[in-house]
């Protein structure tokens, strides 16, 4: 089972954070900053899987951003690293070549796809394209929900 899932620029700067368990508030930011400066501190050459406590942390680099998921012992690294991956995949589909800014300001959207793709620390949907109509059926709701507001704005209640 994963624990939880970290991203962060090269600068230690968290972009997002998702706890698949109960961790308190204090622990969270102990975590975040073991995550950190453990990640950043290896060298780019080297393996992206590291032991820690009880646990194993799967890292991977993607332009400015790390990825960082951790899970238990007895799981699979190479699972875990793909379901970085595919994480990616989904994002980059999504924002088209996904970079740090389109994270910082549209964290909301970035927190919808993941919540797609995983639900408790498992994965929920492993196709791509469903993912995506999933992503672009909310995307309409949306629409359809804003462009309803501004008609009863402009025109008053129906």
């Amino acid at each position: 089972m994963m624990r939880f899932l970290l991203l962060f620029s090269r600068q230690g700067k968290l972009r997002l954070q998702k706890w698949f368990t109960t961790v308190s508030e204090r622990e969270k930011r102990k975590i975040i900053r073991d995550m950190t400066t453990m990640v950043l501190a290896r060298q780019p050459r080297s393996c992206n899987f590291i032991h820690w406590k009880d646990l194993k942390i799967i890292y991977k680099r993607y332009a400015s951003l790390y990825f960082c998921l951790a899970i238990d012992n007895d799981e699979n690294e190479l699972l875990a690293l793909e379901v970085i991956h595919r994480y990616v995949e989904l994002l980059d589909k999504y924002f088209g070549n996904v970079c740090e800014l389109d994270l910082i300001f549209n964290f909301e959207k970035a927190y919808f796809i993941l919540d797609e793709f995983l639900i408790g620390g498992e994965i929920q949907e492993t196709s791509k394209q469903i993912v995506n109509r999933c992503i672009e059926a909310s995307d309409m709701l949306q629409e359809d929900d804003s462009s309803e507001w501004f008609e009863v704005e402009l025109f008053g209640s129906p």
